[in-house]
C-alpha cells in the first residue's frame, strides 16, 4: 500500500518554523522581542515551532537558557500549536537531562541532533545504541535530526529505518537534501513515523515521495507560502504547488546556505519582526549583504 494512502493520523505533520533566538546587542536573550515574534507566528498557518534548533543557535545557548526558552515559547504560543524542543547535546547525559527539563515545560516532542565532535566514532552501531538510550530515557517522543552539513555525520536511510522501529522514536527532520535517501526512509519506515524535509528548497519533492511536512528556516518569514505548498500538495493541485515551490528557491537559498542565521535574522527585520544580531562568534550581515538580501526579497514580493 502506498505510504501516503495508508490510514492513520499523527500530530507531527505540516509546516514548522525553527525559530531564531533573539539577542540584544550584549548577546543576551531579548524576551520581549521573542514574545512579539511568537504573537505573529501564532496567528499563521504554521503547525508549530521548533525551539533551540540550528537556526536558534542552540550550540551557543547554555542549558538554562534553553530550558527557559522551552517554557517561554510554550507559554506564549497558542495551545493548538505544536512545540518541539531541540535537545541534542554531545553527551547522552546532557541530552537526557535536557529532555527531562523539556518535558516539564509542556512541549510536545524533542528534536535530537546526533553527537558529532568524535565523528570518526559515529558508526551506525554506536548511533543506534545512543538513540535507543535517549529514547528509552525520554519522557517525550523523540524526533531524529539529520544535519550532515554541520555535523559531517549523515544518518543514512538504513540506520534511520532501524531507529524508526523504536516506539519512542517518532520521526526525523532530514536536512541532507538527499532526496533518494529521504525516499528510502519513507518507503521502508512505518506509517506512524513522520518524515520532514529540513529545507524549503526540497519541500515539494519530499512531499511527493510521502513526507509528512517540513521544518523550514524560510517558514519564519514566509509561513503562509510554505504552508500553501503543503496544502496544495494535499489537495492534489500539483501545478500550483510546483509554481509556489519554484518561487521560493532563491529566497530560501538567501536565508539558509548563502547568509545563514544572520541572513534569516536580517530577513525577519525587513518584514517587521525582531531578528537582532547573532551571538558571537557569529556576525551580523554587512551593509552590502543586507542590500542584496533586500533586493532578493523584493524580487520574491516579500517587501
Amino acid at each position: 500500500m502506498n505510504r501516503m494512502n495508508r490510514p492513520g493520523d499523527k500530530m507531527f505533520k505540516g509546516i514548522f518554523a525553527p525559530i531564531p533566538t533573539p539577542f540584544d546587542e550584549r548577546g543576551e536573550i531579548e524576551w520581549n522581542a521573542l514574545s512579539d515574534n511568537l504573537t505573529w507566528w501564532g496567528q499563521t498557518s504554521l503547525q508549530g515551532l521548533v525551539v533551540a534548533g540550528t537556526n536558534g543557535e542552540a550550540v551557543l545557548l547554555d542549558h538554562e537558557e534553553k530550558v527557559k526558552a522551552f517554557y517561554f515559547v510554550r507559554e506564549n504560543l497558542p495551545s493548538e500549536k505544536v512545540v518541539i524542543a531541540g535537545t541534542g547535546c554531545e553527551s547522552a547525559k546532557a541530552t537526557v537531562s535536557l529532555n527531562n527539563a523539556a518535558a516539564g515545560s509542556g512541549v510536545n516532542a524533542v528534536l535530537v541532533l546526533n553527537p558529532s565532535y568524535y565523528k570518526s566514532s559515529m558508526k551506525d552501531e554506536l548511533l543506534i545504541d545512543y538513540y535507543h538510550h535517549i529514547a528509552e530515557c525520554s519522557p517525550l517522543p523523540v524526533i531524529l535530526y539529520n544535519m550532515p552539513r554541520n555535523t559531517n555525520v549523515n544518518l543514512n536511510a538504513k540506520l534511520v529505518v532501524k531507529l524508526s522501529k523504536h516506539p519512542n522514536i517518532v520521526g526525523i527532520k532530514d536536512s541532507s537534501g538527499n532526496i533518494a535517501q529521504i525516499g528510502e526512509i519513507i518507503k521502508n519506515s512505518d506509517n506512524s513515523f513522520s518524515v520532514f524535509a529540513g529545507s524549503a528548497d526540497f519541500l515539494l519533492p519530499a512531499l511527493l515521495l510521502g513526507a509528512n511536512g517540513g521544518t523550514l528556516a524560510l517558514a519564519n518569514v514566509m509561513p503562509e507560502e510554505c504552508s500553501n505548498i503543503y496544502r496544495l500538495h494535499k489537495e492534489g493541485n500539483l501545478k500550483k504547488a510546483t509554481n509556489e515551490q519554484l518561487n521560493i528557491l532563491e529566497i530560501n537559498n538567501a536565508v539558509t546556505a548563502r547568509y545563514g542565521v544572520a541572513g534569516l535574522k536580517a530577513a525577519m527585520e525587513l518584514i517587521g519582526l525582531y531578528g537582532g544580531p547573532p551571538r558571537l562568534p557569529l556576525a551580523p550581515l554587512g551593509s552590502e549583504e543586507k542590500q542584496q538580501l533586500k533586493e532578493t526579497m523584493h524580487q520574491c514580493r516579500l517587501l
